[in-house]
């Protein structure tokens, strides 16, 4: 199983809330086994940029993960999102304990 995080800052004149509708868009996609947008809770107490918005995704597999990002709502969303978000930080990884 790969898991698909992804964290976001809006933009300064841009609302979080804006930003999570636009990433909802992702949630129609059928490739993922499960899909949510979380909005940061901002309890760690270490000072620095934080993200608004956590996307958190999880795929069979790269394939399943490669055609969730080919598919034209992804492209969409892209185009959406981008104008309104500042951070974009993405990370993929496999499950403990799958191949």
């Amino acid at each position: 199983m790969i898991r698909h995080i992804v964290f976001f800052s809006a933009a300064e004149g841009a609302s979080v809330e804006q930003v999570r509708d636009g990433l909802m868009m992702l949630a129609d996609i059928p490739h993922a086994l499960h899909f949510e947008v979380g909005r940061n809770l901002g309890t760690d107490p270490i000072s620095g940029p934080a993200p608004d918005l956590v996307v958190y995704a999880e795929f069979a597999d790269e394939a399943a993960l490669a055609a969730y990002k080919a598919h034209p709502i992804y492209t969409a969303c892209i185009a959406r999102v981008r104008p309104m978000r500042e951070m974009r930080i993405a990370a993929d990884f496999t499950a403990s304990g799958t191949p």
